[in-house]
């Protein structure tokens, strides 16, 4: 199953050049011809609905989803195209018309394994483009060498080798041998709300395996909003 997914609202709007922000403003003169595009997290309200929450805590009800078939049976990283319809509506900063949602490969944090973390996560290179934690996930962005044949297989498992600091984790990533020479983005978020070790009010050191040797991420808690991402340039059926 693709975990990326396109689902699009058909409706009677010209699709003409368009400026997209990463987060709201204060401008009151909404308008069905603006539209915005944003990282989010999608919830499920009572097993048939759900709202979207944004980095920047901004929560949005979609009150025109038509004819798009998706409810996430429990949170879920996506990216979405949308149009704000108001503002304080029904307790959401925002009533919008989704326009696009595409679903981000979401996780849980792995075990640490020990001298069996090889074998189960693999210790294969990625180039990382950005890394952030927003609403509560980590998200990263990177470029790895994919054929387009071989599934790849990433995770994040807390780092045991250094027992004073407890907020440190490892991105893993198994390339199962896939030798291509070609570089494509891949995008992962992680729920770090389930992990015992980490503590949201404290900075998370993240280490990576990158095609220059190990580097270490130092982030906080809501690093940032970040812009767009073109979903068309980034191979994520091939992960999982």
């Amino acid at each position: 199953m693709k975990t990326l997914k396109f689902y699009f609202m058909l409706v009677g709007l010209a699709l003409t050049t368009l400026t997209f922000n990463s987060c709201l403003n204060d401008d009151q003169n909404y308008s069905l011809d603006k539209m915005w595009m944003s990282i989010a997290t999608a919830r499920p309200v009572d097993g048939n609905a759900f709202y979207l929450t944004l980095d920047d805590s901004s929560t949005l009800w979609p009150a025109a989803p038509l004819y798009i078939y998706y409810q996430p049976d429990k949170p879920q990283r996506v990216q979405i195209n949308y149009t704000v319809l108001g503002d304080n509506f029904q307790g959401y900063d925002y009533a919008v018309k989704l326009n696009r949602i595409d679903t981000i490969l979401t996780k849980q944090p792995a075990e640490n394994l020990g001298e069996g973390n090889d074998a189960a996560y693999g210790n294969d290179p990625v180039e990382i483009a950005d890394i952030w934690i927003g609403d509560g996930f980590l998200n990263i962005l990177f470029k790895a060498n994919f054929s387009g044949n071989i599934k790849h297989l990433v995770n994040l498992i807390p780092d045991v080798t250094a027992s004073d600091t407890p907020h440190r984790m490892e991105f893993r990533h198994n390339a199962f041998g896939d030798n291509s020479s070609y570089r494509h983005y891949g995008i992962v978020a992680f729920d770090l709300s389930q992990t015992p070790s980490y503590d949201k009010d404290k900075t998370l050191t993240v280490r990576v395996k990158t095609f220059e040797g190990m580097k270490e991420y130092n982030l906080g808690l809501n690093t940032g909003i970040k812009p767009e991402l073109n979903f068309d340039k980034i191979s994520l059926d091939k992960m999982e």
